[in-house]
């Protein structure tokens, strides 16, 4: 788990509301997010799920997340007609309580939804059960506090939800003031008719007519129990945001083509299905109008066409007479893969991730390390030289076995001495081997290591880390780079997130000897995007051809860049995982300040899950560090 905003979000589930999300939405560019209430968006392209249900027990939580989602996602989408609520929100602009006005109507569409997504998924059913006993007990509470507050249009509310979702037909409420309960009797007529509703209208219609009926001296109501559906309404012009989701856009570019109308020659005439028989000889032949989505515009108009050149070709299937086809209608499909399209074509940042969209990748290469940066390196040489002989030995003694030790059971080679098979078995493996050649390590590694301001106090000590890293695998051949990674906060600014990698090795010169002392140029910088960093090195490490890949993660918390508190740990999350579905493997590693905390565990659990190493202390790294290093190469042989 990780927090933001005083509250815990559990990595886990939110992936799974995420995968919810774009599962019923249909769409994969649909960004899930906690927020405050719930509601869809499509000018953000996101849905969110309200905080509210952060401080219930797990299950509830749960229940209460994903009947948001299924609100947005099944409901709101396909089923609220967005003109009936834009004639609403018109028409209730002279009672002048918003508050009351927008809560009315979205609890009375939520409960038409729920009814809705219930019959087409009844496994939901015990959600929104769950979902209704959390918010009855709440509100219940509310009508309470409402009531010793003195807020009558608030307490009015609660009135109204409690006796919408009672169990039985005419509840009592006690603890209400006379007059709000005389107002309730009023509205009963029109409450009850809820039940009734089979679109938009209808809600919207009931919402009205409860307004209107109740008294002009309420006030608004002080506190929202309920959030507007939709954000962005009035950018939007379809019947339905389905409709919004799967529209195609206007042209891309909006110039305009300067013809000179004098010499142009336009055609009114009804071409049929072109063959053979019918082409224009003298080559003015006309060609079919098609729907562009890009292009400039000319002035040629529905019925018009250009003459062709001698380069035109005609490239499309012509329909003798237009009419909507009695068949599946796959239109809908086409504009989602345009869509697709064009998101793919936004900015290189989408490819990692819309967390990073504005992020931009800078490479700082390495200078010739100075006498300093020399002597210092082979302080640090001498300090981890009992760790790097002990891995190398073990290594070295692993290959030696491997080479001696003679593969039996083959069909050809040296005779055993265990010849019952031959009696025994059909097909007798009897032979032997020992001449088996040593395996050469098929592998890759790169070490990230977080430059971020908080590692102002650890540098040194994580250098040492660092140094028996690169002394290791120079001994064993194996090419790996070493990149420091931070983002210049000082140089952002909007639509511009600069992120730097230092490159101390690359993968080319990281076997040169005379190279080490570079390391000593890792430094703390600024900000962490880690997700971001994490993708631009996969990319790399997807690009090289050996068997085993490998990925370090130095770090010492959580990422931290701007606007990246919110959802850095997910988006980190995600890249890990990217990395791991292309056959990476990403190890994360944790430099404490001497104490591991719950929190800080539980945050590399939720990102590295079981392939996390928790280092107490800076100091620690190298006894922590040996061990990896020796299973990781392990491996690799």
């Amino acid at each position: 788990m990780y927090r933001f905003h005083d509250s815990k979000v559990d990595t886990d589930l939110f992936m799974q509301l995420q995968d919810l999300a774009t599962v019923l939405s249909g769409n994969p560019d649909l960004d899930f997010e906690h927020n405050y209430g719930s509601f869809i968006d499509l000018v953000d392209i996101k849905v969110t799920a309200s905080r509210f249900w952060d401080k219930t027990k797990q299950e509830t939580k749960v229940a209460g997340l994903k009947t948001d989602i299924l609100l947005r996602t099944i409901g709101t989408l396909h089923h609220s007609n967005i003109p009936a609520i834009k004639n609403f929100l018109t028409n209730i602009r002279e009672i002048g309580r918003p508050k009351l006005s927008t809560q009315l109507f979205t609890l009375i569409e939520d409960i038409r939804l729920e009814e809705i997504i219930k019959k087409e998924r009844p496994g939901t059913k015990k959600w929104f059960n769950s979902r209704k006993n959390y918010l009855k007990h709440y509100l219940e509470n509310q009508l309470a506090a409402n009531v010793t507050r003195g807020f009558a249009t608030d307490e009015l509310f609660c009135l109204i939800y409690l006796l919408i979702q009672s169990d039985s037909p005419d509840p009592a409420f006690p603890r209400a003031n006379e007059k709000q309960l005389q107002q309730l009797t009023s509205l009963k007529p029109i409450i009850y008719t809820i039940f009734d509703t089979r679109d938009t209208r209808d809600s919207a219609r009931i919402a009205e007519q409860i307004l209107y009926k109740v008294k002009p001296n309420y006030p608004d109501s002080i506190n929202e129990y309920f959030i507007f559906p939709i954000a962005h309404i009035e950018s939007y012009t379809k019947n339905t945001l389905f409709d919004e989701l799967t529209r195609t856009d206007e042209l891309v570019n909006d110039d305009q083509e300067e013809v000179d109308e004098e010499n142009s020659e336009y055609f009114d005439e009804k071409f049929s299905t072109w063959h053979r028989e019918n082409k224009n000889e003298n080559r003015k032949q006309n060609f079919l109008q098609f729907e562009l989505e890009q292009g400039t515009r000319t002035n040629i108009m529905g019925g018009g066409a250009r003459e062709t050149e001698d380069g035109d070709q005609a490239m499309a299937s012509i329909q003798g007479a237009s009419g909507e086809s009695k068949e599946k209608d796959y239109s809908k499909m086409e504009a989602l893969d345009k869509q697709e399209d064009k998101d793919q074509k936004q900015g290189s940042g989408s490819s990692y991730g819309e967390a990073n969209k504005d992020a931009v990748e800078l490479l700082k290469e390495a200078l010739a390390p100075t006498a300093d940066d020399e002597r210092l390196y082979a302080e640090f040489v001498n300090d981890i030289e009992s760790y790097k002989r002990q891995l190398a030995n073990t290594i070295k003694k692993t290959i030696e076995h491997k080479k001696n030790t003679p593969r039996k059971n083959l069909m050809a080679g040296r005779l055993s001495k265990r010849l019952l098979p031959i009696i025994i078995e059909d097909n007798p493996r009897i032979f032997y081997k020992k001449d088996q050649e040593s395996k050469e390590f098929d592998a890759v590694f790169t070490l990230l290591v977080d430059c971020s301001a908080s590692m102002a106090g650890k540098m040194a000590e994580t250098k040492k880390g660092i140094v028996l890293f690169h002394e290791v695998l120079k001994q064993l051949g194996i090419p790996h780079s070493i990149i420091g990674f931070w983002e210049d906060a000082n140089e952002v600014r909007e639509n511009y997130q600069p992120n730097y990698f230092h490159i101390i090795h690359s993968h080319a010169d990281s076997l040169y000897k005379e190279n080490g002392a570079r390391i000593m140029q890792l430094e703390a910088q600024e900000d962490n995007r880690d997700g971001f960093s994490i993708r631009v090195i996969t990319r790399e490490l997807e690009a090289r051809r050996e068997k085993n890949k490998f990925l370090l993660v130095f770090s010492d918390g959580e990422p931290a860049a701007d606007g990246y508190d919110q959802n850095g740990i997910v988006d980190t999350l995600l890249a890990v995982s990217e990395a791991r579905k292309k056959g990476i493997d990403v190890i994360g590693m944790f430099l404490a300040d001497g104490e591991i905390g719950e929190r800080e565990d539980n945050t590399m659990k939720n990102i590295y899950g079981k392939e996390r190493v928790m280092i107490p202390s800076v100091s620690e790294l190298p006894e922590h560090f040996t061990p990896l290093l020796k299973k990781l190469l392990l491996k690799a042989i």
